[in-house]
């Protein structure tokens, strides 16, 4: 799979920029502030829906314009052509479009293009909020289980549900409904234990690929991925649930369950975010996400794109061509930024690359 067009219309600092990336390695690079990451950033809302730079979805659409499009043609492993689009408007969210039918369903494009990034703040997987490590694992489930979203949803409205109960509890006083508050409560621990087992599941499977990934970075360490529940350790999620109710009640929300999962690294039986180095961190981002590919791959039969922001920045150089050398063993196609080509002499052994110059406001082929 890989994209074989990108077009960009109103986004960032572009006004009209159209390019064709090659299938294996594509190079982006330009001085500060040219809009190399804008390039990735776009790609980026065809395969999550959002921007990976900020939480102002609009700050894409440029200055005194109400749009801003992100157009591509993707190429899948059957050699057919699809056309996906995202348009973002200033007064009504995203929009995409698959063969130019129109829709608001973003799982409809997401599904089309599985897709990592790998950037400064790929740390946050390990040292962040629990929400960053479930999404990891969610994102995998998604893309191979096709069952999981419908799964995901049925949870959330249940969750949802729940709390509602609690929350009034709390803001008014009044006694709970019990036959509706047993009735989410028991679909609660049934859509629960379904997410936790398939997380588990996958996690399980995932831990012997990164452990020998890591050793081909940093032998002396033994790297372990184990998935917290999110309730009581050797209880059942009804029991937590019941034995928790009384907080609940008090804190008008569901204290425990899947969406309160997480997953813990350690190196060596100690945790690896309080004693890696920042540097050891982010190679450890990089194995999670390259046996992550690894892993779709043999699940779905299908490739991945990944984006990479600033790999010299974040890895050094033998590490810089070790990764690019795994990732491309996995038929990933891979758009990469750095400010200068050389660093990325190494890639001079790739027959199968693309270099790209970003420059006032252009990206042109070298």
């Amino acid at each position: 799979m890989h994209l074989s067009l990108v077009q960009l219309a109103q986004f960032r600092n572009f006004e009209q920029v159209a390019f064709s990336p090659g299938k294996s390695l594509n190079i982006i690079h330009g001085a500060n502030g040219a809009g190399k990451s804008s390039i990735l950033e776009a790609i980026h809302l065809l395969g999550f829906g959002r921007s990976f730079r900020t939480n102002r979805q609009n700050s894409v659409v440029q200055h005194n314009t109400d749009t801003a499009t992100v157009f591509s043609r993707l190429v899948d492993e059957e050699g057919i052509e699809q056309r996906i689009g995202c348009t973002r408007h200033k007064s009504d969210g995203f929009e995409f479009s698959i063969n130019g039918e129109r829709t608001k369903k973003l799982s409809d494009v997401v599904r089309k293009i599985p897709m990592q990034i790998f950037t400064p703040q790929s740390s946050d997987l390990i040292i962040g909020q629990p929400m960053l490590r479930r999404r990891f694992v969610d994102w995998a489930l998604f893309h191979v289980k096709h069952k999981y979203a419908d799964l995901m949803s049925a949870y959330t409205k249940t969750l949802s549900q729940r709390n509602a109960l609690l929350r009034n509890y709390v803001n008014t006083g009044r006694a709970i409904d019990s036959q509706q508050f047993d009735y989410w409560s028991d679909s609660l621990c049934r859509y629960g234990k379904l997410i936790s087992d398939a997380r588990k599941s996958y996690l399980e499977s995932i831990n012997a690929e990164v452990v020998a990934l890591y050793s081909q970075f940093i032998p002396e360490f033994k790297i372990e991925l184990r998935y917290n529940t999110g309730w009581d350790k050797g209880m059942a999620l009804e029991e937590s649930l019941k034995l928790k109710q009384s907080r609940d009640l008090q804190y008008g929300y569901t204290t425990v369950g899947p969406h309160k999962g997480d997953i813990k690294f350690t190196v060596n039986g100690l945790s690896a975010s309080e004693n890696l180095s920042r540097g050891q961190l982010r190679i450890l981002v990089s194995i999670l996400q390259i046996a992550q590919m690894k892993m779709f791959s043999a699940l779905s039969d299908k490739s991945t794109i990944y984006l990479v922001d600033d790999i010299a920045a974040e890895l050094d150089l033998k590490t810089r061509e070790h990764f690019l050398d795994l990732i491309l063993e996995t038929n990933t196609q891979v758009f990469v930024t750095a400010i200068e080509t050389s660093q990325f002499e190494f890639t001079n052994k790739y027959n199968d690359k693309k270099v790209f110059h970003v420059e006032h406001n252009q990206v042109n082929e070298e």
